[in-house]
């Protein structure tokens, strides 16, 4: 059992299956800038991660995260979207399928009256995801900025797609 971490970022709120929180996860983080070569690459992983069953973290919320949600979704593995703001009211109708079937969470370490995301509240949000997943993979982090400085706070093994 884990000793819990002083800095560790709780989870505030859920909706989905908790259970989800229990299998191994890869964390999938990108930066809003990313070069063209990364983009099929970051494609091709979501693919392999649907054909394989695995269980993806994610806050989902870059061009190239949704993306690669938009892949996943057509699988069956379990998914699990962590927001940078608090639970919304409505789901997007993509996600009530998943959701009814057991294979979606989406989880939040923010209240719900916290509406919007910012940039403090994704590295908050970040941090979480990388607490809670087994593996990071990251599709582009551009030099300098806050992926790059996360994953300089991290042990756990981190995949570069490029």
């Amino acid at each position: 059992m884990k000793k819990d971490h002083p800095h560790r970022i709780m989870i505030a709120a859920t909706q989905g299956n908790t259970e989800l929180l229990k299998l191994h996860k890869t964390a999938f983080l990108c930066s809003q800038k990313v070069p063209a070569s990364a983009v099929l690459k970051c494609y091709d992983w979501a693919i392999e991660q649907r054909e394989s069953g695995n269980c993806v973290i994610s806050g989902f919320h870059s061009q190239i995260e949704k993306d690669v949600l938009h892949y996943l979704l057509k699988g069956q593995q379990p998914i699990i979207i962590a927001l940078a703001r608090g639970l919304k009211e409505k789901i997007e109708p993509e996600l009530q399928k998943p959701l009814e079937e057991g294979r979606l969470l989406i989880i939040t370490p923010y209240d719900k009256n916290i509406k919007q995301a910012s940039r403090q509240r994704a590295a908050r949000r970040n941090k979480m995801m990388t607490e809670l997943s087994d593996s990071i993979t990251v599709g582009f982090a551009s030099a300098g900025g806050q992926i790059e400085k996360l994953l300089k706070q991290t042990d756990k093994p981190i995949n570069r797609i490029i």
